[in-house]
């Protein structure tokens, strides 16, 4: 080749490299300001955890008779994360269970690490649970939680942990740049007081300090995908996964699992998260042809025959191709490859300082006159287990795990629709273990000063065995009860004597089981509790995770 030849072939090469580049950095300066809008990566992901449907025990009432027989519907594990693009991040996981548990985070971790090796990691992940009373148990590691199941239960166990797992996975995937916004408001009619009289044992001037005797806020966080727009919402408010009865034997997420998934269908029928792919004329038509079906049964309504009626309809819309391949023009198979690839909108119910909000907001009343409670012992003529809370379907308890889901629901709804306050700062955590049985804590004196006491082991207490409104107890327990009872007190002997250090530290309960101490075949009750603290640096988002039920507090 002549060298004017290639002279003129390398000065037209590199112009046109002057060019690109000229372009790439004129792109590259219109998507800075975007990208700098955007300080987190936000992603989420949910997962089932329903577990085996029969012949298990169900977790939360302790009623040994309670064994699940099939499914009202089914549950899930519901993650989000939150990451700083070169910082930290966090993991929340929400479960449609009882509550979380330290061997199920264990196995979870062990998997995390050989997945990401350190990214995720006990100090940066937490699980909670929603608090139904209406999931498989057995999966928890002390002997207090699994007596009622007759030990652990290895299927319960694994798909909890393989489904954190996965929406872990699935989170993770989903990392987009985004924003995160908050929002609070009042939810009056989904929680009540289940333990009145003894929350009036707080000193006026304690009490004065709050408008309700339950805390009735739920506040919400917001998760927008740059792309997608809105992904996500996880909301935290009070009251008991106990609108389903000590005697329901269908699994069931109860109130708020209900309220997550009216949150997602709704999201669904709105088209969140928004998508790229196009759906043409025809697929418009018969989108259009089946929109007044339901998608799928997600909600809880009593009357099976309509569902079923639907779903025969929904079924003979589709056409049968006769044993042939659907062909790469079919608009099912257009929508369905399109739904596929997209992420799903995922929102959680979370649960918050439930220990004596009850859902169910008609009050107590005694199943044997219908008349209402002793307001002090929650007891029917001396007796407990004939007194019950109602709900706001009663006596229809799946109307009323409707109802008080759908109040949830439709609160959520208003907070994320006009949530606006951007959250923004560093993504920062921390994780401890606290051993709660030898801390020492500075009180007020009886004479005006302050004093050091000791905490000791845990123990539950007469009062305890006399369950709640919710699900009362068996034999002649009584809640409040301060004094014990001879047969029982030798009933305990039997399995454990306290010491006298024992019976002094948690006077003036009388101890029915003295959890705490108890060893054989292995601990009874966790005394050493893992608790985890997120927070954003502008302090407009804080999550508080602790191994225990957190409730309104109470004086004798």
């Amino acid at each position: 080749m002549e060298p004017s030849c290639l002279r003129y072939h390398v000065s037209g090469f590199g112009s046109r490299m002057i060019w690109l580049c000229f372009l790439l950095v004129l792109v590259l300066q219109s998507c800075s300001p975007a990208l700098s809008d955007s300080p987190y990566l936000v992603g989420m992901g949910s997962y089932d955890i329903t577990g085996p449907a029969a012949d298990v025990n169900m977790m939360g009432y302790a009623n040994a008779e309670q064994i699940a027989s099939g499914i009202h519907f089914r549950l899930k594990a519901r993650a989000f994360i939150v990451a700083e693009p070169n910082g930290k991040r966090v993991v929340f996981v929400n479960l449609d269970a009882c509550m979380a548990s330290q061997l199920v985070t264990i196995k979870v971790l062990e998997r995390l690490k050989a997945r990401y090796g350190d990214l995720y990691n006990e100090n940066n992940v937490a699980i909670s649970g929603i608090h139904t009373h209406a999931g498989p148990g057995g999966y928890l590691q002390y002997v207090v939680y699994i007596v009622t199941s007759l030990g652990f239960v290895r299927q319960s166990f694994d798909v909890i942990v393989n489904g954190i797992e996965q929406c872990i996975v699935e989170a993770h995937n989903n990392l987009h740049p985004g924003k995160i916004y908050v929002n609070k408001g009042d939810l009056l009619d989904a929680g009540v007081n289940r333990s009145p009289s003894a929350y009036l044992n707080n000193p006026a001037e304690e009490r004065s300090k709050y408008q309700y005797n339950v805390d009735k806020e739920m506040t919400l966080i917001k998760f927008v995908d740059d792309e997608l727009g809105p992904v996500g919402s996880f909301n935290w408010f009070a009251t008991h996964g106990t609108s389903m009865s000590r005697t329901n034997s269908l699994i069931s997420g109860d109130n708020k699992g209900a309220a997550a998934r009216f949150m997602e269908d709704w999201a669904e029928q709105n088209g969140m998260p928004k998508q790229g792919a196009h759906v043409t004329k025809d697929g418009l038509e018969y989108l259009h042809k089946i929109s007044g079906l339901p998608r799928r049964v997600s909600s809880i309504i009593p009357e099976p025959n309509e569902i079923t009626d639907d779903l025969v309809q929904l079924a003979s819309s589709y056409e049968a191709s006769g044993g042939r391949r659907l062909s790469g023009s079919s608009i099912t198979r257009r929508i369905r490859s399109s739904q596929q690839n997209k992420p799903k909108f995922v929102s959680a119910f979370c649960q918050s300082n439930c220990g004596d909000v009850s859902p169910n907001v008609l009050g107590t009343f005694c199943i044997d006159t219908g008349l209402p409670c002793d307001f002090n012992h929650s007891t029917c003529n001396g007796k407990n287990e004939l007194c019950y809370g109602r709900g706001p379907g009663y006596p229809d308890e799946f109307e009323s795990t409707r109802i008080i889901g759908n109040r949830q629901f439709l609160k959520a709804l208003d907070l994320f629709n006009s949530a606006s306050e951007e959250i923004q700062g560093r993504v920062d955590y921390r994780h401890t273990y606290l051993d709660f049985s030898q801390l020492e804590v500075n009180v007020p004196s009886s004479t005006g000063g302050e004093q050091v006491v000791k905490t000791c082991p845990a123990a539950m207490g007469f009062a305890f065995a006399a369950g709640t409104t919710d699900g009362p107890g068996a034999f002649d327990f009584e809640q409040g009860d301060v004094k014990g009872n001879p047969f029982w007190r030798l009933v305990r002997n039997l399995l454990k004597t306290p010491g006298k250090e024992q019976v002094e530290c948690q006077a003036p309960k009388p101890i029915l089981l003295d959890t705490g101490e108890m060893k054989e075949p292995y601990d009874w009750a966790v005394c050493l509790p893992s608790s985890f603290f997120s927070t954003i640096e502008n302090m407009l988002c804080k999550v508080l995770v602790v191994s225990s039920k957190m409730q309104t507090p109470y004086f004798l």
